[in-house]
């Protein structure tokens, strides 16, 4: 079969589940992770032609995905901040907005490096706690950016954990001297717990933010496929999450460190609200690209 047919058949199988253009996407992904070609293989080689070898674990995969599974879980990896993650379906999959925070958590943590550097051998590196990290995608991101940065992740999630800690970044951190993330399960609702790696410079989190009642807004994939601890919370409490978040940076955020922390749109002033009638002393909502409020800051 040549790749244009496989093309052409994969798109119109999946233009149920999404857009034509999005489909055309997904099934040159599973192309590129199954068969090595590149999304453009098949405009400069028209005539390239699938191996028979090769048919049936793309159709098992074009099975998958017409089953509505994300093309992130069938191939096992997704794209975030440059690097490539391992996914499965313990974690949440990364989501591009999540980048603007990791960016500017990355332009905060890197200042304070760059501070630091005058003291030499004696300076302090840059800690950061990731709380509900998933798949590791943040605490990886910002430690592999920032030289030297201590970066401790927590999630309840063992599962996900093992996730976390499996991402494969050996050459990364060879190359530029990085420290890998320490991986801890802990229960992110429980802010009183012991917790034994003392004052962070920044905290970070995306937590469970969904409300309940807001499950027709997402595509059956979502809903079908993505671990739905990762992604709601109850009608009735819906800021659970960052009371606690409020209490674990009151208690482990440095005098001047700061805090960012993902939100649910439509309660942007609610959840600044948990923060700013806490200890700190400056909060403010950030908007994405879109105009949508997408995160917290806060400092004390």
């Amino acid at each position: 079969m040549l790749l244009t047919e496989f093309l052409r058949e994969g798109t119109a199988a999946l233009e149920s589940l999404y857009p034509t253009a999005e489909a055309k996407s997904i099934v040159l992904m599973l192309c590129e992770k199954l068969i090595g070609t590149k999304s453009y293989t098949h405009i400069v080689e028209p005539q390239y032609a699938i191996e028979k070898k090769a048919l049936q674990p793309l159709q098992e995969g074009m099975d998958r995905l017409k089953a509505g599974e994300p093309i992130q879980y069938v191939t096992g990896r997704t794209e975030f901040c440059g690097h490539t993650f391992r996914v499965t379906r313990d974690v949440l999959i990364p989501r591009p907005e999540t980048e603007l925070l990791v960016r500017e958590a990355i332009k905060l943590a890197s200042r304070i490096h760059r501070m630091r550097i005058p003291y030499g051998k004696s300076a302090e590196p840059v800690r950061v706690l990731d709380l509900c990290t998933g798949s590791g995608n943040i605490a990886w991101s910002v430690a592999l950016a920032v030289p030297g940065a201590r970066v401790v992740g927590v999630d309840n999630s063992e599962a996900a954990l093992s996730v976390a800690r499996s991402q494969n970044f050996s050459a990364e951190l060879k190359a530029s001297g990085a420290q890998a993330p320490t991986f801890v399960g802990a229960d992110v609702l429980d802010p009183e717990q012991e917790f034994n790696f003392g004052e962070f410079d920044l905290i970070l989190s995306n937590p469970p933010y969904i409300m309940e009642k807001e499950k027709g807004l997402l595509r059956k994939n979502v809903l079908d496929y993505e671990p739905a601890s990762a992604l709601f919370v109850p009608d009735e409490d819906p800021l659970l999450y960052y009371r606690a978040i409020a209490c674990w940076s009151e208690r482990f955020l440095s005098a001047d460190g700061k805090g960012l922390t993902e939100i649910n749109e439509v309660l942007g002033k609610e959840t600044e609200a948990v923060f700013s009638g806490s200890v700190f002393s400056q909060t403010e909502i950030v908007k994405d690209f879109y105009d949508k409020n997408r995160f917290i800051f806060y400092m004390k």
